[in-house]
């Protein structure tokens, strides 16, 4: 299936870090804060104001969006005014 973000939207796709305590338990997702960092899956036609394409990583607001799962990988589909920043290496 695809999907097509409309208007002022994206598709994003959270990065997800392993996390671990100084005495390195790993923890579980339930105890973990929600991810911030995100790759552009795709981008709406009428995104003018930011500078992203697929395949930038991106800095998004904590509880922006709205998540859907395709083929049993969780994707958000997040206004553009979301993206406070993209990552540059």
């Amino acid at each position: 299936m695809k999907v097509v973000p409309l208007g002022e939207r994206l598709l994003i796709k959270p990065i997800k870090e392993e996390k671990k305590t100084e005495g390195g338990i790993v923890l579980p997702d339930s105890a973990r804060e929600k991810p911030m960092k995100a790759e552009v899956i795709a981008v709406g036609e009428k995104v003018e104001n930011i500078d992203v394409k697929p395949g930038d990583k991106v800095i998004y607001s904590k509880y922006a969006g709205t998540e859907i799962k395709i083929d049993d990988v969780e994707y958000i589909i997040i206004d553009a005014n979301d993206i406070l920043a993209k990552i540059e290496n």
